[in-house]
């Protein structure tokens, strides 16, 4: 009689040693990256690693992440309103302790991970035990979780986590991931930008011409470590002005991504003469190029038209280099869009452990997330 079972580990020296061997198929489930958060995690960030057993056999692997959002500077501050202002309140007061089974630090379906086929029943339910005992190891420490959220599924898989494990759960759909499917007939970047229609190919001839005068540059570890204070400065311009947070990286998450990833992770600069002014980063995930942070001067961003720019050479990176799909993640969706970009639209689900306040769920998160309107673009004749 097969038993599945799992064990929930809180620092990656107690993982057993076949935990990459069942993480193969994603970077952000294996050893190198739980490293990264280990070492260099958002401060108010604590991470949790699961192991799931058949018997004694190790078949899957899953992460959580406890963030506890009233040790924020700022939850965003583009948007200022007053629609703001109580969301920040409710937040501070009732929502700061926050459970998520999955990864919350990027998009897509990278919770968990199995090496073999397993029903999305008893993935739903092993999700909902090991948030039951993690809610327990914080009660023990006089902290009372809040809110419990399982994030971004994919829609067949969220059809039939509905049904099971999570039925009694506030369902919810957040803005989509924006991906590009790289097209067989894209050999180099000639053939991307030769698919565009006529208004999208100026468009990318404009953004090129803009650029000029900023220089491009690949940088090392040591690279990194030496601009560590700039690129800081670059990444949380961006990252406050976002219309909402829940974290802030490490000021030496990106040299520690570096560090331990190695040629996986790429870090792109953009300089002026010799200041940096911006850069972008990417994980290579097998055949996935997964975009990650990035940051920019705000003046060269508007007069070069940085961002754009961006997207294109991550584009680049990513045609040159034969990969299936490129995430480009969540926001900035339209101009994602421009370039070739299509939502995909994730699903979670989520609850609160105050059973009177979970009961007004339906009509208290929508109001919380902030309101997105964009119009997809269709760049490709």
């Amino acid at each position: 009689m097969e038993t599945t079972t799992f064990k929930i580990y809180t620092s990656l020296s107690q993982l057993p040693p076949s935990w990459d061997e069942v993480a193969v198929d994603n970077a952000f489930l294996q050893k190198p990256y739980l490293t990264v958060l280990e070492k260099s995690a958002p401060s108010n960030m604590q991470c949790f690693y699961i192991g799931i057993y058949e018997n004694t056999a190790l078949i899957g692997v899953g992460l959580a992440q406890y963030l506890n959002i009233s040790k924020l500077e700022s939850f965003g501050e583009r948007d200022k309103c007053l629609k703001t202002y109580i969301r920040n309140f409710i937040f501070k007061n009732f929502a700061s302790h926050v459970l998520f089974l999955g990864n919350n630090m990027i998009t897509g379906q990278n919770g968990f991970t199995f090496i073999k086929p397993m029903e999305n029943k008893q993935i739903s339910q092993i999700l909902v035990d090991c948030a039951n005992d993690i809610i327990q190891f914080f009660k023990k420490q006089q902290i009372a979780i809040h809110i419990v959220s399982f994030k971004d599924f994919y829609q067949h898989c969220a059809l039939e986590m509905r049904e099971h494990g999570f039925a009694a759960m506030y369902e919810f759909n957040t803005q989509p991931n924006m991906i590009l499917e790289r097209s067989t007939n894209w050999k180099n970047n000639d053939d991307y930008v030769g698919a565009f229609s006529k208004k999208y190919r100026d468009q990318y001839k404009r953004a090129h011409k803009k650029i000029e005068g900023v220089s491009t540059k690949e940088l090392t570890l040591e690279e990194i470590m030496a601009q560590e204070n700039r690129i800081y400065e670059l990444y949380h311009h961006v990252a406050k002005n976002a219309p909402f947070n829940t974290f802030f990286l490490a000021k030496d998450h990106f040299s520690t991504f570096k560090k331990q990833c190695g040629d996986r992770f790429v870090l792109c600069a953009y300089y002026i003469d010799n200041l940096l002014v911006g850069f972008h980063t990417l994980l290579l995930n097998g055949i996935v190029l997964e975009t990650y942070f990035l940051g920019y001067d705000e003046q060269v961003q508007k007069d070069k038209m940085l961002y754009l720019n961006m997207l294109y050479n991550m584009t680049r990176f990513g045609i040159e280099n034969q990969f299936k799909k490129i995430i480009f993640g969540r926001t900035a969706l339209e101009i994602k869009s421009s370039i070739g970009a299509q939502p995909v639209f994730m699903t979670g689900f989520i609850y609160h452990t105050n059973k009177t306040i979970n009961r007004f769920m339906p009509k208290i998160f929508p109001r919380l997330e902030p309101n997105i309107t964009w119009q997809q673009r269709h760049p490709f004749k």
